[in-house]
């Protein structure tokens, strides 16, 4: 991945208007594939996930150990909280129960080496899920979506929230200069980075042209970084940041945030500051996973975008990795050179991620029956 991928601006903004549609239920991912083999039917697979704290692990979580039960495995799905001694507890116990497959969404990608040496001596093969898992040998395959991509949307959805960009990649109308401010995911997740320095690809002219301007100066990614994706720690930010740069009557023009949840507390903070009323609109704030509250934050005209990734699909490919491992083969993928965990380059299959705002999020999400009009209100 590197930073000069400001060729992927255009089709980006196109990418707002063409979505596919998967018909799959919300809560269950469809995968269609044959049973294990008589050596492996019925197999233990293990799967650790980060948290409960945020929607889309619960679904992520769902949908993994629904598709792998029907297709005749046992599951042990386990959440952590986002405390690191409890996935390393959790991920050597279903070693120890004897899972034939670890799928392991991490809290941080480098601390459960040891683990991952135990699986490999014991020839557990793993998946990395959504987050890879860096400075281990032990990683066999990773899924995932287009992490660098969905940085490059945020960065393009705010563009044309401001109205510097068309959807389809045009000139728009406005010339600014706007204040922005920038937030970055936790440092411990490797995916962060990646939506980060995507964002920065597009970002970064416009700042150096002087079209926008973070005025608080905090433009690298270590200052802006969130530690585990807290919302409240996003908020007392942006708090933070209002009172310190803007309290002399400036007003913040956007905000790029890489993730839903750290968007709610944002916005909370900007409301607290007089934002969201009629004098005084919120700014262009960013988002990502298409959870519940901000799509209707969203249609409230609250929060302007979101990148929805499709946990249902990614929950398909990662089942149909670990059945294919569990019958002996080899799992499809689509990327052999971008995912360099510090140790090895990770065999990864990447799924697109798609902008939503309120101009599509009846085509995208409704439609798509990823969510129905009625959870929307």
């Amino acid at each position: 991945m590197r930073f000069a991928r400001l060729a992927t601006v255009v089709s980006t903004f196109a990418l707002a208007a063409a979505v596919t549609a998967c018909g799959s239920s919300q809560k269950t991912a469809d995968v269609q594939a044959s049973p294990g083999t008589a050596g492996n039917g019925g197999a233990l697979v293990g799967v650790t996930m980060p948290t409960k704290s945020s929607e889309r692990w619960i679904h992520d979580g769902d949908n993994v150990k629904a598709s792998l039960e029907k297709l005749g495995y046992k599951v042990d799905l386990q959440y952590a909280e986002n405390d690191i001694p409890t996935q390393v507890n959790q991920i050597e116990n279903q070693i120890t129960k004897g899972a034939k497959v670890l799928i392991v969404a991490s809290i941080d990608g480098t601390a459960i080496t040891t683990q991952l040496q135990e699986a490999a001596d014991k020839h557990i093969p793993v998946i990395a899920y959504d987050r890879l898992i860096r400075n281990s040998p032990n990683v066999d395959y990773y899924a995932t979506f287009d992490n660098f991509k969905v940085g490059v949307q945020q960065a393009s959805s705010l563009l044309v929230g401001l109205k510097l960009k068309t959807a389809d990649g045009g000139d728009g109308t406005a010339k600014g200069p706007f204040n922005v401010e920038l937030f970055g995911g936790s440092p411990d997740d490797n995916n962060a980075t990646f939506f980060f320095n995507g964002a920065m690809s597009v970002l970064q002219p416009y700042i150096d042209k002087g079209t926008l301007k973070v005025k608080s100066g905090q433009t690298d990614f270590k200052t802006v970084a969130i530690l585990r994706w807290d919302p409240a720690t996003a908020q007392k930010r942006m708090e933070d940041l209002l009172t310190k740069t803007y309290s002399g009557g400036t007003k913040v023009d956007g905000v790029l945030s890489p993730y839903d949840g750290l968007s709610i507390g944002i916005l909370s903070a900007l409301k607290s500051n007089g934002y969201g009323t009629s004098g005084q609109p919120y700014p262009v704030v960013t988002g990502q996973d298409a959870e519940l509250a901000s799509v209707k934050s969203i249609i409230a005209g609250e929060q302007y975008s979101t990148i929805y990734k499709d946990t249902r699909q990614l929950a398909d490919v990662t089942v149909k990795m670990a059945d294919t491992v569990l019958k002996g083969g080899k799992p499809e993928v689509n990327n052999t050179k971008d995912y360099n965990n510090g140790n090895k380059v990770v065999p990864s299959y990447l799924l697109e991620p798609v902008i939503v705002d309120k101009t599509n999020y009846e085509k995208v999400l409704v439609q798509a029956g990823y969510y129905t009009q009625s959870q929307l209100g």
